[in-house]
């Protein structure tokens, strides 16, 4: 967990928006939760739209008449592959779609908490700003592992 500092004494100074430093505090880190949870979300929905491929694939090569069984909503029902196989590219492309929007909506979200860590002047401690390239690249030649020579 990291800490947050605003800038400006603590106490109960109240600051431009007419927040106090604690209501600061706790307004960012609801922000950052829920950045968190749509990044959790789109991960969650790439893993099935991953194993709804996984099994389109699978299907594609079974007859259509022989018989397969789909879990819905806890459900477990005995369909055709005829039946089954349309269904699950439909729910692939929603899935696909709705991860695009919850794409979007972290981009906005990101963008939202950059502006209030901004106007706030919000410092999070183990959070460092993007090193310049002449830093990594000076990092790059003298960054190695030193092992002893060996004298024989």
């Amino acid at each position: 967990f990291y800490s947050v500092m605003a800038a400006g004494s603590g106490g109960k100074k109240k600051s431009k928006g007419g927040l106090d430093h604690e209501q600061i505090i706790m307004q960012f880190n609801q922000m950052r939760q829920e950045y968190r949870g749509i990044i959790g979300k789109i991960g969650e929905l790439e893993m099935e739209v991953n194993e709804h491929g996984t099994v389109i694939e699978a299907l594609k090569g079974v007859e259509p008449e022989r018989r397969c069984f789909r879990m819905i909503g806890g459900v477990l029902v005995e369909r055709t592959v005829k039946d089954v196989l349309p269904a699950l590219e439909n729910n692939k492309q929603q899935i696909s779609g709705l991860i695009n929007k919850l794409k979007d909506s972290l981009t906005a979200k990101e963008q939202e908490l950059k502006a209030f860590k901004e106007k706030h002047n919000i410092h999070v401690k183990g959070e460092k700003d993007a090193p310049s390239e002449e830093a990594v690249q000076t990092a790059d030649k003298t960054s190695g592992v030193l092992v002893p020579q060996d004298s024989s």
